[in-house]
């Protein structure tokens, strides 16, 4: 039974749908991390799509500001305020081309991994089947399950041959399913589209009466030259589907929980229902800064992606230095890097991903965390600095290749009295993983 990263049974009756979930097994990563800070290791934890890098300035002074007036304090508005949607309809416009009502098509979610998973709740009934990528970002697959929905898991793709795999499930398939799930530029895996992709899953959805959610959260980091097309800027998109997107990758705003759901009318008017049960909203100064972010923050997301490239061409090209084959990625703020079978020595890469925690100090997120398909590598992320990043490098090739480590003691170390030991990590990748991260 899943508790909070391990199998240890509750001593209450919980909910089936609780029992059923998977093991939570970034949970059990960080508590070895946590467990080895303690004991005075300096972990470079590139496990987590968790940034680093502080939120923009003039936007931290605007949540300041609004936070002084008191009438910001009461409850605000489930969906968000109005001046928030116009914004978002308004960045759409000038940067996709897409016409939103910003009544009618746009929905503020506390992030878009809580929206998402609400979207779930007004869709799907118990048995509803939604067809997903694999590897998949886990959120689209438990809250599916959460919802009391099944997946159909598909080797993901990028191409008219991922589409002809989910042409098949949905020709052959009875009931047919009600949902397909798109995400890129995609996390774990970094891939990428082309807007003709949005074309033919357009068309498929029309063909099949079935819905699309794009999850659109890293539409705004992309590196090279390379342009995130939008979904919603395909024709005939609104007609069939949703996008999720969210401020927390490209402005830093990770902590402040700020998502959007944009697009088909009545998806949107379905997930504002059952957010009107749930909850009241953001705090309101939060939303009021974000409106800034949004009008201003431009150039500031530029710079960002520029910072994400320079630590992606460190980290391929030292991975590649150390032994591995890895692709470059062109969007996202992680590298998904195929692991050699040298290194790999046998094991799975959740045991992988424990022995590299445990030798070199590095956390990194296993590839099998996040479906089958993703056995063979793992995700990491670029939410250190470059020399942070260079330190891991050196750390990963000591602990795989032999070579001395050259590690600056932990300034905590000096300050702990007594030290705790380090789990034993040799988990086995048989049965039910996960990895959750952002």
């Amino acid at each position: 039974m899943a508790g909070t990263g391990n199998d240890t049974p509750f001593k209450i009756e919980v909910s089936s749908r609780i029992k059923r979930l998977p093991p939570y097994l970034f949970a059990s990563i960080n508590a070895l991390k946590a467990q080895k800070r303690r004991a005075g290791s300096d972990v470079i934890d590139l496990g987590m799509g968790n940034p680093i890098d502080a939120s923009p300035e003039f936007v931290i002074d605007k949540l300041a500001q609004a936070a002084r007036d008191p009438h910001n304090h009461r409850y605000s508005a489930s969906i968000g305020i109005f001046n928030l949607r116009r914004e978002v309809a308004l960045k759409y416009k000038r940067r996709y081309g897409v016409e939103l009502d910003p009544e009618t098509q746009v929905v503020a979610t506390i992030g878009s991994k809580e929206g998402f998973s609400h979207l779930m709740l007004a869709l799907l009934g118990a048995g509803d089947t939604v067809v997903v990528g694999d590897p998949a970002y886990p959120i689209h697959v438990y809250a599916v399950a959460l919802a009391g929905g099944n997946v159909i898991s598909v080797p993901l793709g990028n191409d008219d041959a991922f589409l002809e795999r989910i042409d098949h499930v949905l020709r052959n398939l009875f009931p047919r399913p009600k949902l397909m799930i798109l995400n890129y530029p995609h996390n774990p895996s970094a891939m990428t589209v082309e807007p003709g992709f949005y074309q033919n899953a357009v068309a498929l959805a029309r063909r099949y009466n079935v819905l699309i959610i794009s999850d659109f959260a890293y539409g705004e980091t992309c590196f090279d030259g390379y342009r995130a097309p939008s979904f919603l800027a395909t024709p005939g998109a609104v007609d069939v589907g949703v996008e999720f997107s969210t401020m927390s990758k490209p402005y830093n705003m990770a902590g402040w929980r700020v998502g959007f759901c944009c697009g088909n009318p009545e998806m949107v008017r379905a997930l504002a229902t059952i957010k009107g049960y749930y909850d009241y909203g953001h705090f309101a100064p939060i939303q009021i800064a974000s409106i800034l972010a949004l009008r201003k923050g431009d150039d500031f997301v530029t710079q960002q992606a520029a910072i994400y490239q320079k630590r992606r061409d460190v980290l391929v090209a030292g991975l590649r230095k150390i032994g591995w084959d890895v692709s470059s990625p062109r969007a996202s703020m992680f590298v998904w890097a195929r692991v050699s079978d040298q290194h790999l020595a046998g094991q799975g890469t959740i045991d992988f991903s424990y022995r590299l925690l445990q030798e070199a100090d590095v956390a990194v997120a296993p590839g099998r965390g996040f479906g089958e398909n993703g056995e063979g590598f793992v995700r990491i992320a670029l939410v250190e600095n470059e020399m942070r990043i260079k330190q891991a490098l050196r750390q990963i090739d000591a602990a795989l290749n032999g070579r001395k480590k050259k590690q600056r003691p932990s300034k905590l170390a000096q300050r702990v009295s007594t030290r705790q030991p380090i789990p034993d990590a040799g988990a086995s990748d048989a049965g039910r993983s996960s990895v959750i991260g952002g």
